[in-house]
């Protein structure tokens, strides 16, 4: 029977927390083999179920002045050499091992839109052997090494639903929303830590760190898609300043106007002068000082309008101005509702009540506001200009 006379690790990596010597369940091993341990390692020897010893960086004689359980488990007399069977496990106590962890999918309660949305955490944090009896004891069992890979798989269950759980209740007691969440991660970090510290501390490993990444939707669900879509394009018409209504009305005239004409003329005018006034909402507000236009009174005009957009430049002006003040454009008002309209405009783009127009016989219009009057009528009947 051959006896092993000389032990060591020396190509420990970086992702590898511990290493055991040899293929074989047994080591035949002596009272005079060398033991060799390198810096920022650990050795612990195993027999017959129990623990030998433990030894640090140095080189070592495993004997049974170091090793006195020898004599019991194996009737070796002190100062002797005799062989003996163990298992020679290396651990890597080096700088912590940092491991990325990301959970499935956590139901969350959202408290700004009252409903249940999908979450997924994504981070990492650093581990570091501290007790390497207890870690082997507790993990490594029949195992020749133990990776983080593998670590991370032996816990995963366990650890994805002690961080969901944790992470959850921290949103809910703090009424956080998927909206600020992002703004709170310094303190879900120490929230998270303590509890987990004690998960690995039973394992006998120190949690050196704990960082969340991000704590967002889950888009590799269907209503996670669709969710991020929706607060995607949300956060778009906040920066340009329509609503979701406008948008709607921007599609239809889109398609109204690029269609086969089947709306007519009268449909397609109507989406134009929805697209103008949409397009204008976005625009920041155009008046003078003291919020509106100097020598200009406030009298609601019809409709009850007191302010309407240019049918040219789709700025807002006073209904009782009798001209735009940013482009000049004549202020040509439909009798319905005020909206103004192009002079060569026969309906109106808002509400499509037919426009007047001068020159055009059965009717005319005022000179002075523009209001459209039937023929014969011999003063205009908004404003009492004669007609010529």
């Amino acid at each position: 029977m051959a006896f092993i006379d000389f032990v060591e690790w020396n190509d420990a990596k970086n992702d590898v927390f511990a290493w055991k010597f040899g293929q074989n369940t047994n080591n035949n091993l002596s009272t005079f083999t060398q033991l060799v341990v390198r810096e920022s390692q650990e050795a612990v020897l195993f027999s017959k179920g129990q623990i030998l010893g433990k030894f640090g960086p140095g080189k070592h004689t495993l004997n049974t002045e170091n090793l006195p359980l020898l004599r019991n488990l194996f009737g070796i007399p002190f100062g002797k050499k005799n062989p003996f069977t163990a298992e020679i496990w290396f651990v890597n106590k080096a700088a912590p091992l940092t491991i990325n962890w990301r959970t499935d999918t956590m139901r969350y309660q959202d408290p700004d839109y009252g409903q249940m949305v999908p979450l997924a955490a994504v981070g990492r944090y650093g581990l570091k052997v501290e007790e390497a009896e207890r870690f082997l004891v507790q993990l490594v069992g029949t195992l020749i090494r133990f990776t983080a890979a593998e670590l991370t798989s032996h816990f995963l269950g366990e650890l994805i639903s002690k961080t969901k759980s944790v992470i959850t209740s921290f949103m809910r007691n703090n009424r956080i929303g998927i909206m600020t969440v992002s703004e709170h991660l310094e303190d879900l970090q120490k929230f998270i830590g303590p509890p987990l510290k004690e998960f690995w501390e039973a394992y006998g490993m120190m949690l050196t760190g704990f960082f969340i990444t991000s704590v967002d939707i889950d888009t590799s669900t269907e209503d996670g898609k669709k969710i991020s879509a929706a607060l995607s394009d949300r956060s778009a018409q906040y920066i340009a300043g329509y609503t979701w209504q406008q948008k709607q009305s921007f599609g239809v005239a889109h398609n109204a106007l690029a269609g086969s004409g089947d709306m007519g003329i009268l449909g397609a005018a109507a989406m134009t002068g929805m697209m103008d006034r949409g397009q204008a909402l976005m625009q920041p507000p155009q008046q003078f000082a003291g919020g509106g236009f100097p020598g200009v009174s406030q009298t609601a005009g019809a409709g009850g309008r007191q302010e309407v957009f240019c049918a040219k430049c789709a700025k807002k002006f006073p209904v009782t101005a009798n001209f735009c003040p940013f482009c000049g454009h004549k202020y040509n008002p439909c009798p319905r509702c005020g909206s103004d309209n192009l002079e060569t405009s026969r309906r109106c783009v808002s509400c499509g009540t037919e426009l007047v127009q001068q020159g055009v016989p059965g009717g005319t219009a005022c000179s002075r506001c523009g209001q459209a009057v039937p023929l014969g009528v011999k003063f205009c009947p908004s404003c009492g200009n004669k007609i010529n």
